[in-house]
């Protein structure tokens, strides 16, 4: 079933969509990459740039509005809050660690290459951790009956850090290209002596 009772998508829905739009996803980025050429940008930044922006929507969105499907309470029941660190990873199960630790996982591995603002591990942990307490306190304001807790920021977070250390080779801080040393220039001695 892609839409419940209440016309909200749902999880199954939402993974056949992601599925469908995988040639579309596929086919953007060389159309990107050319439009990107034709404004005079090299063919490789071109691509990069171009493939990592495709990656980071295709990668990101899905996952996010996965976190957002109402359960089966939702709009009657108050969500439960969990703060204790911890304390509901037992409960979550591997596909929900794992899709805990995947949920930025694309923005963290391919931001910093198409960001120069995300070109640090630790501005990536925080724009992770922010976007996820706003999930998690959305899921607790829209009533969607669903758990807001703390060890899926962590999780969350923890995702896209590790996916941003992975990518650090393609955006990591390179020294300048140090130009060949010449030798300095001397001034020639004066070699005419005054007569008189």
């Amino acid at each position: 079933m892609i839409v419940n009772a209440s016309g909200s998508l749902t999880e199954t829905g939402i993974v056949i969509l992601t599925v469908l739009a995988l040639p579309l996803a596929a086919l953007a980025v060389p159309v990107l990459a050319l439009l990107r050429r034709g404004f005079g940008v090299t063919w490789g930044r071109a691509w990069r740039v171009s493939l990592a922006e495709v990656a980071i929507v295709y990668g990101t969105v899905p996952m996010v509005m996965l976190t957002m499907v109402p359960g089966s309470m939702a709009g009657t029941a108050t969500g439960a809050v969990s703060l204790e660190p911890f304390a509901d990873l037992p409960t979550m199960g591997r596909i929900g660690v794992v899709g805990n630790l995947l949920l930025f996982a694309a923005l963290g591995f391919f931001g910093p290459i198409r960001f120069h603002a995300l070109r640090s591990v630790w501005r990536v942990l925080a724009l992770a951790v922010a976007a996820s307490v706003t999930i998690e306190v959305l899921q607790y304001v829209l009533l969607l009956d669903r758990v807001s807790s703390v060890d899926d920021v962590i999780l969350n977070a923890g995702g896209a850090t590790a996916a941003a250390i992975l990518s650090w080779p393609w955006w990591r801080p390179r020294a300048p290209r140090s130009r060949q040393a010449r030798p300095p220039m001397v001034e020639p001695a004066e070699t005419s002596e005054r007569v008189g």
